[in-house]
């Protein structure tokens, strides 16, 4: 087996967190009296981070301190919201049960800001992923490698055996910029043109589909390969 390592992005790979995410940011710009936003604003907007995701949802123009007291409104309201619609795509579990049973370590890494990762795997993984990063001060977050090499270290793995799985193009170049090869997910926040744009090594529809990679390092037109 070539793969032995795993490390997953969160929001739009593992978790659907569209509507918390949705609905905690609307919260906060209903606060200041500002439009709110579709579940497809949001979904455009995810994948930097959630200062990021607040700035773009605010009305342009908005000024650095406006933004900064509607995030804080945004993380108050999500710490008691991010579990009410949330759930694991179909076929997450079984697939990280699998996995787990196999021996692969794994890991996440996210862009979302540490309290909120580190909550949401305990919460609906358990013990099945023993590495989680999200943002936090003192590492660059992604596109940077910085996370996902932490958790390589974390993990005790290179990235030589390590794939680096991800919904949005910005995940693709994360893994790049990381010297790792990279599968893009389609059921997330972004399409695969996107995802083939932005370097993919592998494209998958399905859990399933990234056993098969992981199973055979040549599964080259059956594992969905964009090369």
């Amino acid at each position: 087996m070539k793969y032995n390592t795993v490390i997953f992005d969160l929001d739009g790979t593992l978790l659907n967190t569209l509507e918390d995410l949705g609905d905690s940011v609307n919260f906060a710009l209903k606060s200041f009296g500002y439009p709110t936003r579709t579940y497809e604003e949001i979904r455009s907007f995810v994948g930097n981070g959630v200062k990021d995701l607040v700035t773009k949802a605010v009305p342009n123009g908005t000024d650095e301190d406006t933004i900064l007291k509607c995030l804080q409104v945004f993380k108050d309201h999500y710490k008691t919201n991010m579990r009410n619609k949330t759930a694991p795509y179909n076929g997450i579990m079984n697939l990280l049960e699998e996995l787990n049973s196999r021996g692969i370590k794994l890991g996440i890494v996210s862009n979302k800001y540490d309290f909120g990762v580190k909550n949401l795997n305990k919460y609906y993984f358990k013990d099945l992923i023993p590495v989680a990063i999200g943002e936090r001060e003192g590492i660059r977050k992604k596109p940077a490698p910085d996370t996902v090499l932490t958790a390589m270290k974390e993990l005790g793995s290179q990235r030589e055996t390590s794939l680096y799985v991800g919904d949005s193009g910005s995940d693709m170049i994360t893994a790049q910029n990381a010297g790792m090869k990279s599968i893009g997910v389609t059921w997330g926040f972004r399409d695969a043109d996107s995802l083939r744009e932005s370097g993919a090594d592998f494209l998958v529809d399905s859990p399933e589909q990234l056993l098969n990679i992981i199973e055979n390092e040549n599964c080259i037109k059956s594992c969905g390969s964009v090369n």
